[in-house]
């Protein structure tokens, strides 16, 4: 499969997704951590994505420590925007991002990051507005392109006509097939990447279901409707005849899930996370799996367009998430 665009550059169309790093979905090592990245290194992945926010920049300091060591020719994807002091909060304000860029640089141990998101749209403060800090930091070197995550078609098209968009991270799989509804065709009509975050639906499009009774305290999933009774139980019913479906045609759950997020378009790029160099590997096969119009029509079938129950979020979890369907 060639490369796919990314803020100026080409990369493997699979990408690292790495906020388990920080221990979100359970407890990890930093020496865990370190071979994933090398394991993503050695398969041909060279875009990591991360954020300030992601274990409190343990995340960053774990990539930093594997750029200083390998000195690898990667694409280093970070956000700001979220904060948790002295509340969960949402802020775009100049000097509030310019400090996360700083620190994000200097846990990465890099002087810029090849794509600077703004993690959540500060709703208050107009886009545009934003555009003009961002576009400040690229004239500066700290930054060489402009990201947005979880916004809405019109708000791409607004912060677009200040300055060219690189790339727009929202959720989309099997299960999250919001962006379809128009952010997918805007990306598309405008030249913007689209980034697919949880493009394994955090861990359901596997071979093996994720244990909802045995999540660590604090897992991202847990208030989660999607895991929650009886739409946990519903789900897992949806989606074995997907994984048996998969098994018949010795693929991997996971990696016949990414093939099919990059078979929707030439311009999405999946960023599954995961903390270990096994899956990592799996991740990477995607690339190698070429579907039949015969497997599109199954695939189709089986997994049609909201089959999955419940909500992707908790109530909790929605603020600052431009929904626009």
């Amino acid at each position: 499969m060639e490369p796919r665009p990314l803020a100026g550059r080409n990369v493997f169309p699979v990408g690292l997704g790495c906020m388990s790093f920080g221990g979100i979905y359970g407890a990890t090592t930093e020496e865990e951590s370190l071979a994933c990245l090398s394991a993503a290194l050695d398969a041909g992945i060279d875009h990591l994505d991360v954020a300030e926010i992601y274990g409190a920049g343990r995340c960053e300091q774990i990539i930093g420590t594997f750029l200083t060591a390998e000195k690898p020719d990667v694409t280093i994807a970070t956000k700001a925007g979220i904060y948790q002091t002295p509340t969960r909060h949402f802020s775009n304000a100049p000097g509030r991002l310019r400090a996360s860029l700083e620190g994000s640089l200097k846990r990465l141990g890099r002087d810029h990051v090849e794509l600077f998101y703004i993690h959540r749209r500060e709703a208050e403060r107009p886009i545009e507005t934003v555009m003009e800090t961002l576009v400040g930091f690229i004239e500066e070197g700290l930054i060489g392109a402009i990201g947005l995550s979880e916004i809405a078609p019109a708000t791409l098209r607004r912060a677009h006509a200040v300055h060219p968009v690189a790339a727009v991270q929202n959720e989309y799989s099997l299960w999250c097939r919001q962006p379809e509804l128009g952010m997918i065709q805007a990306c598309a009509d405008l030249g913007v990447t689209f980034v697919a975050f949880s493009p394994l639906a955090r861990g359901m499009l596997a071979d093996r279901f994720p244990d909802p009774s045995a999540f660590p305290k604090g897992d991202f999933r847990s208030p989660m409707p999607r895991f929650t009774e009886p739409n946990f139980s519903a789900n897992c019913e949806a989606l074995a005849p997907f994984q048996a479906f998969c098994a018949a045609r010795g693929w991997a759950t996971a990696a016949a899930a990414l093939a099919w997020t990059l078979d929707q378009a030439p311009h999405i790029l999946p960023i599954p996370g995961t903390r270990t160099a096994e899956h990592v590997r799996i991740c990477a096969s995607a690339t190698e799996i070429a579907f039949s119009d015969a497997d599109r029509a199954e695939i189709a079938r089986l997994l049609p367009p909201g089959f999955a129950h419940g909500d992707r979020y908790a109530d909790s979890q929605l603020p600052g998430i431009e929904r626009y369907c």
